[in-house]
């Protein structure tokens, strides 16, 4: 008896000590800092109940890396030091891991990845909308294995739907949300072999302007102008290029011919003249391929950036009355990385940030469901020892010293697993600042590549909105459609 009450005096006395005791950091910036941090979460609780909208964001190639670069080069342009930025989507309070495997590849294809993303199912690299029985190029395969979107069945239930992509609007990303094909590469029907043909598969772009779920799509916005028009027509921006059809059909006629009341527009000032009210219908194709990346449109402003996109995007489907599902795609930061430029990468994500940004400013969190991910990441890594501040595009340096490899050469921060920049002597040359600051300049790959490879790690999912708290700890990609439909009910 005496020893327990000894034991309960000791305890106590040391409850008694801790709530007194002075935390000698607790007067830290970072201290304080975590502490509000910490309240700030406690207000962020679950938000249950039925989405009304959804919005999905897919930074083609966005690796964990790129996100922690990105944030680093935002806030450097704001006159900070950058690591202690934080990108818009870093605000979204619900997080998770997206393993991006497909169901044959470890390092795997975006056909693929967003085809789990729209429709609940892994499924093999290069295929779009068909299940894993599918064997990509044999168009007799597919009967029977077509995996329905999200935005199909968001249609059938009379939701809006839209697509925004700084790609081609018929590339393998934004192709899933309406189109069904065994290669991802049949864009045109000049890329289906005849007997696929035969067998009755169509090209991806006629798919497109063919959609019939529900009232089809009430906005598109991207690139890809000449997988609609036929090789012997004139682009309307550049009258030295054609298309690629080879079958004399001009796809964006009759996509206005099946539209009487449809808006097409191919410029900034087409975009910017669009009228916005109940009955607005838009194909926006602004380039006769990809968009410009990021930095390259600034120059000369003459195609909307992606948060203009967004925002317009938005502004015509919340028309509808019964809501609407989205897919903004920033489909540049991919292709910077294939071609190992950060620079151009980075800045891509900056605008991918601030799409995100318009949307979430525009839209209600209790009705609408905003998903932030990628496809999948890239070989893009941040190594060496730089200070805090460093150009995060710069030589890493250290002590106001340039950091130097075992044979004293410089390195930069950002280097790439493979690709391009590689270089074949040995042993590797110096770079200088100078160099590697230029939009132009391909960091440094280990293994050379004429074009940098997608990598098989995972990607981030941010949420906000009606049951975005289901998005906990790693889980598959397809898990992020399931979510989707547990929020709208669409797919039920």
């Amino acid at each position: 008896m005496k020893k327990q009450f000894t034991l309960s005096l000791i305890a106590t006395c040391l409850v008694a000590g801790s709530a007194t005791a002075a935390v000698p950091q607790q007067s830290d910036v970072w201290y304080k800092d975590a502490q509000s941090a910490i309240e700030n979460a406690k207000k962020n609780t679950p938000i249950i109940g039925q989405a009304k909208n959804v919005i999905v964001f897919i930074g083609d190639g966005m690796s964990l890396g790129t996100i922690t670069a990105a944030r680093i080069y935002v806030g450097q342009q704001n006159g900070s030091s950058g690591e202690e930025n934080i990108l818009t989507m870093e605000t979204l309070p619900h997080v998770a891991l997206s393993k991006t495997y497909n169901t044959d590849m470890q390092t795997p294809d975006s056909a693929g990845t967003a085809t789990a993303i729209v429709t609940g199912v892994k499924t093999k690299g290069g295929i779009i909308n068909v299940n894993d029985n599918v064997r990509r190029g044999f168009c007799d395969t597919v009967a029977g294995n077509e995996a329905s979107s999200i935005f199909e069945l968001a249609a059938d239930k009379g939701k809006a739907v839209g697509v925004v992509s700084t790609a081609r609007i018929t590339h393998a990303t934004p192709a899933t949300a309406y189109a069904h094909s065994p290669d991802r590469n049949w864009e045109n029907d000049s890329k289906i072999p005849n007997i696929a043909k035969e067998q009755g598969c169509k090209d991806i772009a006629s798919q497109l302007v063919a959609f019939d779920v529900g009232d089809g799509f009430q906005v598109a916005f991207g690139g890809g102008r000449r997988e609609f028009i036929p090789a012997d027509a004139t682009d309307p921006e550049y009258p030295d290029k054609g298309g690629k059809r080879t079958d004399g059909r001009n796809l964006i006629e009759e996509w206005q011919a099946r539209y009487s009341d449809g808006q097409f527009v191919y410029n900034l000032d087409g975009f910017d003249s669009i009228k916005v009210d109940e009955k607005t219908r838009v194909l926006g194709l602004f380039e006769p391929s990809h968009m410009q990346y990021e930095a390259d449109r600034q120059v000369d402003n003459k195609e909307p950036s992606l948060a203009q996109m967004t925002d317009k995007a938005i502004d015509i489907l919340e028309q509808d009355k019964e809501g609407y599902v989205l897919m903004v795609e920033a489909g540049r930061i991919d292709h910077a990385h294939h071609g190992g430029n950060a620079a151009r990468a980075l800045e891509d994500t900056k605008a991918y940030d601030e799409a995100i940004k318009v949307a979430l400013e525009k839209t209600d969190p209790k009705d609408t469901l905003i998903i932030v991910t990628a496809d999948h990441a890239h070989t893009m890594i941040m190594n060496g020892y730089a200070e805090r501040g460093n150009p995060i595009l710069g030589l890493s340096k250290q002590q106001g010293k340039f950091n130097k490899d075992v044979d004293g050469n410089t390195y930069t921060t950002i280097v790439y697993g493979n690709g391009p920049g590689a270089v074949g002597e040995s042993p590797r040359p110096s770079v200088s600042q100078e160099q590697v600051l230029k939009l132009d300049y391909l960091q440094q790959a280990l293994v050379g590549l004429g074009s940098e490879t997608h990598s098989g790690e995972d990607v981030i999912i941010f949420a906000r909105g009606p049951q975005a708290w289901l998005f906990q700890g790693a889980v598959e990609q397809n898990y992020i459609y399931h979510v989707i439909n547990d929020a709208t009910g669409i797919g039920q």
